[in-house]
């Protein structure tokens, strides 16, 4: 997190009552807004935070930003989900393979 924030990254920490239960970190580029985590405690989520943190950023930090981007592992049906329920689509699918073993 440090190197990230010492680089182009900021971050919004979300509390409820003093008591932190979220973070954003994000980036700003010339066409978009980067996020590259968002994050709810995990006996937080579901409970709303994460869309009221999303409406907290579009007016307060991405209020000059056309669109937003974020990254979801294939394996996250949760987090997906959820970005689907916000309004996200796919926009492009990034895939990798690993070095064949030496023979």
């Amino acid at each position: 997190m440090t190197g990230w924030l010492q680089s182009e990254y900021q971050a919004v920490l979300f509390e409820e009552d003093n008591i932190p239960v979220g973070y954003a970190l994000f980036r700003h580029e010339p066409e978009y807004v980067y996020l590259r985590q968002l994050f709810v405690a995990p006996e937080r989520r579901r409970q709303g935070i994460a869309r009221n943190a999303l409406s907290w950023l579009w007016a307060n930090a991405w209020q000059s930003a056309p669109r937003l981007r974020i990254d979801v592992l294939v394996g996250n049906a949760a987090g997906r989900g959820f970005w689907r329920s916000a309004g996200f689509t796919e926009y492009c699918i990034t895939m990798e393979a690993s070095a064949p073993m030496a023979r």
